[in-house]
């Protein structure tokens, strides 16, 4: 059996496809047992390469098919040679003549047993977690709570068949109680929402186990969306040829900067310049023109106090940056609407977006949206926690409402747009939590759009960049990270070539 693999990863899919999946194998190879003894053993060659010294197996079993996969696992250490306890509620033995009851008997007949979780787990040197997978998408019962809590109470570590319980697989929403696992060793596909949201900080390390699978049976599966990488900027950010000039790499004019808050307009130009923008104005109150001069001199600030003003510069932008620092007020409201008539391709944050939900202005098309949840909320008329249970539907559901790419912000930053498949950004860190960081992130899609990418490709590309940006930035320390301290990364990896 092929060695289950590390991320990455680029294909993701949903609970849907999966048990599609689980049907097809099941019927090749003649029952569901023989699947969920290949997954099994897979997980225990996984606890024995990662915890070789564990002598002590604790394994917590649940009453489907993931509770199956865990006897398996407790067969294979048994005959091991180690001390296995295998645990599970009252309410969890495996319904009879079930793969997992199967399951169960073979583990019996190798001189096992089961026992009945009482509120206590005995010592051990590793758990493994095989109480619920993909099945569950509601908190989970009372008693089921608690045995959770042990489990993550307990000292050992932790591994999670396929799923931390109490995770939901299909969204990474986790409605109730979870494990935190130390190490998730996911089965037969790599699954969307153990890499968005909350799940986050419960999978630990993730790896996946395809169960040595015909390549065909993948075949029809549609994924629900395709990971994206660091090492995946080179696909967008060819180097330049040496006739290159400013005009060819594209003129960026971002609009915003009310009065006290003129640093988020200058973040965005400032990021802009560093993805390559061949020129960046900034379009923002007079007082901030000084400023703005001193602290950034490779951008032209332009003082604009009306609309009318603003529309001398508008016509030579090849992309709006719409929304840093651009205020819900009068001045702000009425700059948006000037900006946005040109139908010109425009990258909206911040006060654009709150305009936006408000109903003040449209949008054009191909225009990139870059809502956080709760802008997304807005955006949807629903609350930021309806966002976090379900982001891809939420990304999508305003794609479609705009008819534009969305990037919806967070942990596993998702991108959608109407007919694409989306994609998921697998970087990014909590320092990047702060004020300014969406200002940067703006700067960084308008200067790839300008320089020629469809505004999904550069939706993507941008959110990636921005995201290993904050990577590489964090290598102090999260905390205490500033958007500022991106700039130089985002330099550096906008030229993939130069860090080979």
């Amino acid at each position: 059996m092929a060695e289950p693999s590390p991320q990455p990863v680029r294909n993701l899919y949903d609970t849907a496809a999966l048990r599609a999946l689980e049907r097809r194998a099941a019927d090749a190879l003649g029952d569901s047992f023989a699947l969920m003894a290949r997954a099994g053993q897979a997980a225990w060659r996984v606890l024995l390469a990662r915890w070789p010294q564990a002598q002590r197996v604790l394994v917590l079993c649940g009453p489907g098919n993931n509770g199956g996969d865990g006897y398996v696992l407790a067969m294979h250490a048994l005959g091991s040679g180690r001390e296995v306890r295998v645990l599970r509620l009252p309410a969890h033995a495996p319904r009879a003549d079930s793969p997992a009851a199967l399951a169960e008997a073979a583990w019996r007949d190798a001189g096992g047993r089961t026992d009945v979780f009482r509120g206590a787990l005995p010592e051990a040197d590793v758990l493994v977690d095989a109480v619920f997978g993909i099945g569950l998408t509601r908190p989970p019962d009372a008693d089921t709570a608690t045995l959770l809590e042990a489990i993550d109470a307990h000292p050992a570590p932790t591994l999670a068949l396929d799923v931390p319980s109490g995770v939901d697989a299909a969204t990474g929403a986790v409605p109730g109680t979870a494990v935190h696992a130390d190490l998730t060793l996911e089965f037969l596909l790599p699954k969307l929402g153990l890499r968005t949201g909350r799940a986050l900080d419960h999978v630990g390390e993730l790896r996946t186990a395809a169960l040595d699978l015909e390549p065909a049976w993948l075949a029809p599966l549609t994924p629900a969306a395709r990971m994206r990488v660091a090492d995946d900027l080179r696909e967008w950010l060819a180097p330049r040829p040496r006739d290159s000039h400013k005009g060819r790499n594209g003129r960026v004019l971002c609009v915003g900067g009310e009065h006290g808050s003129g640093g988020a307009v200058l973040l965005c130009a400032e990021a802009a310049l560093r993805c390559g923008a061949g020129l960046v104005e900034i379009a923002t109150r007079e007082a901030h023109v000084a400023p703005a001069l001193a602290r950034l001199p490779e951008a032209m600030p332009r003082a604009v106090e009306d609309p009318h003003t603003l529309a001398s510069h508008l016509p030579a932008a090849d992309v709006l940056a719409l929304g840093p620092g651009l205020g819900q007020g009068e001045w702000g409201r009425a700059l948006l609407r000037a900006a946005l008539a040109t139908g010109r391709p425009a990258v909206m944050d911040a006060d654009a977006l709150n305009l936006l939900a408000s109903g003040a202005v449209g949008v054009p098309p191909d225009t990139v949206l870059t809502p956080h949840p709760g802008e997304a909320a807005r955006l949807l008329g629903i609350d930021s926690a309806a966002v976090q249970a379900d982001r891809l539907a939420a990304a999508r559901l305003i794609a479609e409402r705009f008819r534009a790419t969305v990037i919806l912000k967070g942990a596993g930053s998702l991108i959608a747009a109407p007919d694409r498949v989306p994609c998921l950004i697998a970087a990014g860190n909590p320092g990047m939590a702060v004020g300014g960081m969406g200002d940067v992130l703006t700067g960084v899609v308008a200067a790839l759009r300008a320089q020629g990418l469809a505004a999904f490709d550069a939706a993507c590309a941008g959110a990636l960049l921005h995201a290993a940006a904050g990577d590489a930035a964090a290598g102090e320390g999260e905390r205490g990270l500033l958007p500022r301290d991106l700039m130089p990364w985002l330099r550096r990896l906008a030229n993939p070539e130069a860090l080979r």
